[in-house]
């Protein structure tokens, strides 16, 4: 026997559950047999997991996992945002932030995209205004 912490990607609640194996938790998701208990959702993905360990300091409360939705759903709510208003540029952001700054080339719409922290240094090294947001993927995106 397997557990798995499962998540609902509609209405977002977690849930553990029971599988044979594996597999058998592969087998159920392809026939869509999994369901949310709250909304009926067959949007259901597996989340990490973490072994249990006996010291019950390690626990989190009801408390601090509805802030941790909380936050979540606010970063999503901004990365909604962004796709909707910005641009993206994928791994050629530093190249475009540049292109923008040195050339004074022109955008309708703000660029975001990945770079690495030593870049996102060197540009604002550079006076180009960068931030840096936490970015959370979501496969239903």
């Amino acid at each position: 026997m397997i557990k798995y912490k499962l998540i609902c990607k509609k209405c977002d609640i977690s849930f553990d559950s029971w599988f044979a194996s594996s597999r058998e938790y592969e087998k159920l998701k392809k026939k869509r047999l999994l369901n949310c208990h709250e909304c009926g959702s067959k949007q259901i993905e597996k989340t990490l997991m973490a072994p249990k360990l006996i010291n019950s300091s390690n626990e989190i409360s009801k408390d601090q996992r509805f802030k941790l939705r909380s936050i979540d759903k606010k970063i999503k709510e901004y990365q909604k945002f962004i796709k909707k208003n910005f641009e993206y540029v994928g791994k050629n952001f530093t190249y475009e932030a540049r292109s923008i700054h040195y050339n004074n080339k022109k955008k309708n719409k703000g660029i975001f995209g990945t770079a690495s922290i030593e870049q996102i240094n060197e540009l604002r090294d550079e006076g180009i205004e960068t931030e840096v947001i936490p970015w959370v993927e979501d496969k239903n995106n």
